[in-house]
């Protein structure tokens, strides 16, 4: 598996290595063992979860409160989405930064998003099929979120502002400066 750093500390993109021939290709998705070697850190993931979107689907940007913080490894199984990580750690130098990577079931990447981010993504495909772990479990009381089109984030989520879906409850969501966090 390949490392790939971004321009956020503690962001990390990952290129497994996939074995194709012309029945079809194989590669290892996940090893706990792997992954904590490269990274030089242990991560345990305790929960996976699937989603299926349509062409246009913003979901995010979400997070947890602490003690409830999650780190994400996430990845799509089908068709092609943009996956975006906000820094929400007050210490941190990149602060209110975003960094974004496309994964499709094509590139097999996926990206590893540590306790501290917000995280989203938007369906660049038809239908998107997108998983991901994560090493806390889902608490509704400690959710929190920043709204997708906040203009001091300037994100462009590679696709139509007019195409853009979302949640009733993604629409409510505040901007960064006016958002509760704890990290």
């Amino acid at each position: 598996m390949k490392l790939i750093k971004t321009k956020i500390e503690d962001l990390f993109i990952l290129e497994p290595k996939v074995f194709a021939d012309d029945r079809g290709y194989f590669f290892e998705s996940y090893n706990k063992k792997t992954l904590d070697d490269l990274l030089g850190k242990e991560y345990n993931f305790v929960q996976d979860n699937e989603s299926k979107s349509s062409y246009g689907v913003i979901r995010g940007l979400h997070y947890q409160f602490a003690p409830y913080s999650q780190a994400k490894l996430v990845r799509v199984l089908e068709g092609r989405v943009y996956d975006v990580a906000v820094d929400l750690r007050k210490d941190s130098p990149t602060f209110g930064e975003w960094a974004g990577v496309e994964l499709s079931a094509e590139n097999k990447r996926q990206f590893l998003i540590p306790k501290g981010f917000a995280h989203g993504y938007s369906v660049l495909s038809e239908i998107a099929v997108f998983n991901y772990k994560c090493d806390e479990y889902y608490h509704p009381e400690a959710e929190a979120g920043i709204i997708y089109n906040d203009p001091s984030l300037d994100i462009d989520w590679e696709i139509p502002e007019k195409d853009a879906k979302l949640s009733e409850k993604d629409k409510l969501l505040p901007e960064l400066k006016k958002a509760k966090m704890n990290f």
